[in-house]
């Protein structure tokens, strides 16, 4: 059974940072892709960033570009969300999701429907 279990939300103010975890288990993920999603009160989550887990491929939305890093760490299995310079509009609910997929692919990374495994979601409120 696949688990992913993220952590490292939080308050900051703007301006700031957090890094955020995803712990996977439950199998091998050297064909998946892990993405990080985000929802905003009454809004359809979206694809913060993704990366391809034996390749290294990897997205951003535009949003975040340049202030967001993604990367993966393959003896630990997790998978980190490196979030600077945040805003308050970079609050919402941080999820961990996989996938898995051969070729990572811009639309394949933003479809959430595509990503069959997801954590529970961790709160990152960022204040002005």
């Amino acid at each position: 059974q696949v688990v992913l279990v993220e952590s490292g939300g939080g308050l900051v103010q703007a301006g700031g940072s957090l890094r955020l975890s995803c712990a996977a288990s439950g199998r091998t993920f050297t064909s998946y892709a892990m993405g990080w999603f985000r929802q905003h009160p009454g809004k359809e989550r979206a694809l913060v960033a993704a990366i391809k887990w034996s390749s290294g491929t990897i997205y951003y939305a535009d949003t975040v570009k340049g202030r967001f890093t993604i990367s993966r760490d393959n003896a630990k299995n997790t998978v980190y969300l490196q979030m600077t310079t945040l805003k308050p509009e970079d609050t919402a609910v941080y999820y961990c999701a996989a996938r898995e997929t051969l070729v990572l692919t811009t639309t394949r990374a933003m479809n959430s429907t595509g990503y069959k495994y997801w954590g529970q979601g961790t709160q990152v409120t960022v204040s002005s």
